[in-house]
């Protein structure tokens, strides 16, 4: 999958799974109560325990797009697409671990919040901006800088839930991904899976309700 065909990929499923934690044990089971409630772009965060191994295994899943978090090092881009990952996240804007992505033909999405930050990481060679961390009136802020920036494909994830999912659309975010909405730290700490896969369902839901 090239980084022209991800992006074709999230922006017709509009929402993806990502899974931070420290229990290495319930990442795997966690992810897959998730991708059985409906998500087919699904990122494993590098501060997971075993988060490699998780994406190798995933990766194997037909019809499943599979991505690392918190890349923040060439090493790190590496060492995830060896595993399979399609795509690569960051906190911050990196134009090491951008051009590492491109050599290794995979999207990049780094971490942005200002306008600034934005524009950098697009002329960086970025095909998506992560809106991170979000402010407390996300969507307004998206409207605000897509308005003169249309070119950026703006994709929030920290905050996003069931509430604002379809105003971050609305307002022209290019996709949004779900964090501690979909994954709650007391499901997951009581191996709550149909839970988590109940709440991906709300979650895709609320995401498809935007035109």
């Amino acid at each position: 999958m090239t980084p022209g065909e991800f992006v074709a990929c999230l922006g017709r499923e509009r929402a993806s799974a990502i899974l931070r934690t420290s229990d290495a044990d319930a990442a795997g089971p966690a992810m897959e109560a998730a991708v059985r409630g409906g998500f087919r772009v699904v990122e494993f965060t590098l501060t997971t325990p075993g988060a490699l191994d998780r994406i190798a295994e995933f990766a194997k899943r037909p019809g499943l797009v599979v991505g690392a978090g918190t890349v923040m090092t060439a090493d790190d881009a590496r060492e995830a697409v060896a595993r399979g990952a399609r795509f690569l996240v960051s906190p911050v804007v990196d134009e090491a671990v951008i051009a590492a992505a491109r050599r290794l033909d995979v999207a990049a999405l780094p971490g942005a919040c200002t306008p600034t930050e934005m524009l950098r990481a697009h002329r960086a060679g970025a095909p998506l901006v992560k809106l991170f961390p979000a402010p407390a009136d996300g969507p307004t802020y998206v409207r605000q800088i897509v308005g003169p920036m249309p070119f950026l494909k703006i994709v929030p994830t920290a905050g996003v839930s069931e509430k604002n999912a379809a105003a971050y659309l609305r307002a022209g975010a290019f996709a949004v991904g779900f964090v501690s909405s979909l994954f709650r730290a007391e499901d997951v700490a009581a191996r709550r899976w149909e839970a988590v896969e109940e709440r991906a369902r709300v979650l895709l839901a609320a995401a498809a309700a935007a035109p």
